[in-house]
């Protein structure tokens, strides 16, 4: 039987976006040229965010739309920067080209992994954050980002609202990753305001019936999304497992875990429009998900060749793994990443001095070994 091709709708978007997509689809095309390679994979580049105002007038457009829908995955990399913020009004700035491209293809979840690995950077004591390791888990098709807005002079509102469905699946979501060895624990964590707003109420009543009537094996704790944060800081490894809110505080609280690692450069996210992909076989259909690293655009520091590509090079292994099943592949990605930084090789942000493209060619040489 003929390897599958998958189809890859490949974004770079803005600022660094390119630079660390780049080096992650170099890992990707390694692993298709690879003898034993049980796929490969096809990319279809667009312009996206900023550039795509540029050339196109908008951040983007009906093709580019029309490609997510087709393609069995995403992988972007960040979108935004200066240059466009007269035009950063909702969905048509650079960052409504993420808002518009998961609507149209329903990646209701955002997957967040962190944890703690001693090679990183991250400014809480080690006794603190050792072992620590969990998920968050952000609605992402839901809420204020999404409801109807109301912008004038002198008043402004967003419609934060959910629907039972919306908070179904993604509770559901939840617990199937509590059960996956992603976690080292069976638990979820769910995070709201539960104490003031009425959209919180209805989530953690319809997470607590979901959770507990179909996943009697995974433990359910809710937590008040403001008093995580602290949490989180003071007592990180009580979060083991997988924590999982809505649309605004699961934006927040991803962000601030990056203080776990040390760096938003080396987090990686994957959204998906279904539970995650079964362990891949011949004929298997592909899970539709968007990925990409956690870290924005950083023009700051783009064109300079400095940037982390690790974020983007682990959102192709997430790919790999939720919306294709090949696990196999994804630990390997996974393994070489984390040889390479056992070598000594070290980002900028990291406190080391390799470029982008130093560090992709060695992760991709450790990847060459292991496959």
């Amino acid at each position: 039987m003929a390897k599958p091709e998958y189809s890859i709708l490949l974004l770079g978007g803005d600022g660094i976006g390119p630079e660390v997509t780049a080096e992650a689809a170099a890992v990707l095309d390694q692993l298709s040229a690879s003898p034993n390679a049980r796929a490969t994979f096809k990319f279809v580049p667009r312009a996206f965010g900023g550039c795509s105002i540029d050339e196109h007038g908008v951040s983007v457009t009906e093709e580019t739309l029309e490609q997510g829908k087709k393609c069995d995955a995403i992988l972007m990399g960040a979108v935004g920067g200066p240059k466009w913020d007269g035009k950063r009004r909702g969905f048509e700035g650079p960052e409504g080209a993420t808002l518009r491209l998961r609507e149209v293809t329903d990646v209701y979840a955002n997957i967040r992994p962190t944890e703690y690995f001693p090679q990183g950077k991250s400014p809480l004591r080690e006794e603190l954050v050792r072992g620590t390791k969990y998920i968050v888990l952000r609605e992402n098709c839901g809420g204020a980002f999404y409801g109807p807005k109301v912008e004038e002079p002198d008043y402004a509102s967003d419609l934060w609202s959910y629907k039972r469905s919306e908070i179904e699946r993604i509770a559901r979501m939840a617990a199937t990753l509590a059960l996956s060895p992603a976690v080292p624990v069976k638990k979820v964590i769910s995070c709201d305001k539960a104490n003031v707003l009425a959209s919180s109420r209805i989530w953690r009543r319809i997470v607590e019936e979901t959770i507990t009537k179909e996943f009697p094996d995974v433990e359910l704790v809710h937590q008040l999304a403001d008093s995580a944060t602290t949490l989180m800081m003071t007592k990180p490894s009580m979060f083991n497992g997988v924590i999982v809110a809505d649309n605004t505080f699961g934006d927040i609280l991803s962000d601030l875990a990056a203080v776990i690692p040390g760096t938003l450069g080396v987090l990686p996210s994957g959204c998906l429009a279904d539970l995650p992909a079964p362990a891949w076989t011949p004929g298997l259909k592909p899970v539709k998900g968007f990925f990409e690293p956690v870290h924005g655009s950083a023009p700051d520091i783009a064109g300079q060749g400095i940037a982390n590509p690790i974020g983007a090079i682990l959102s192709a292994a997430l790919m790999l793994r939720y919306s294709f099943g090949l696990f196999e592949e994804a630990k390997a990605i996974e393994d070489a990443v984390n040889l390479t930084l056992e070598s000594g090789l070290r980002t900028k942000d990291m406190g080391g001095s390799s470029s982008t493209k130093e560090l992709g060619s060695a992760i991709r040489e450790n990847l060459k070994k292991l496959l």
